[in-house]
């Protein structure tokens, strides 16, 4: 999707893709919340996009939309090298096997209309920022959003405020990433964004200081 496309209005039939961890974490509140996630989307005929992992929140939370709605609006993408280590047991929805990790982030940007991260590790926050990264640039309007459990994720949004602070992300763009600590009103919030100009779309008007090019 390039900068100028509008993405469409996130409801029924709409697809999430959810960046997560396939580890459960230390708390049992970590999958609880992957649960209410999943459930939160069946519950609005919402699908899923997920990094094909079963175990770990990738699979609680792919279980839960397979289960609410159905396995057919399920779609996992992993890389051939990750299936033997991430996969356990039976799979929800459609696998689709990829030659590298590359392929799988273009493969969940294409399919999805929208992103979540909930809490997970290094993978986790790489597909994040470059969701982000990329809406910044102006390739894409699509929301993107953060659960942010138990706060698990106080520490990165301060760091993004704090980024803006010191002039290395634009005020717009910081509002790029929303956050929320519960499955209905991030979703809310993601239905209802707008993105804020593109740094491509200024450049070309002439309208981006030299300072604001993140």
């Amino acid at each position: 999707m390039t900068g100028d496309q509008q993405p469409r209005k996130l409801g029924p039939g709409c697809k999430i893709a959810v960046f997560c961890g396939a580890s459960a974490g230390s708390s049992p509140e970590y999958v609880a919340a992957a649960k209410a996630l999943g459930e939160e989307m069946a519950r609005r005929g919402i699908g899923l996009v997920y990094g094909g992992g079963n175990i770990g929140l990738m699979g609680a939370v792919a279980e839960a939309v397979g289960s609410g709605l159905g396995p057919e609006h399920v779609i996992g993408v992993i890389p051939a090298a990750l299936e033997p280590r991430e996969i356990s047991g039976t799979t929800v929805g459609e696998i689709r096997v990829v030659k590298s990790m590359h392929e799988r982030k273009a493969m969940m940007f294409d399919e999805a209309d929208a992103f979540i991260t909930i809490p997970g590790g290094y993978g986790t926050l790489d597909e994040t920022l470059e969701i982000t990264t990329w809406q910044q640039l102006g390739f894409h309007q699509k929301p993107v959003g953060i659960l942010n459990v138990r706060g698990f994720f106080d520490k990165l949004l301060e760091f993004l405020d704090h980024a803006t602070a010191e002039g290395f992300i634009r005020p717009a763009s910081r509002g790029i990433v929303l956050s929320a600590t519960s499955p209905g009103e991030l979703i809310d919030k993601l239905a209802a964004y707008q993105a804020p100009p593109s740094l491509i779309s200024l450049a070309s008007q002439g309208l981006l200081d030299v300072h604001e090019r993140g």
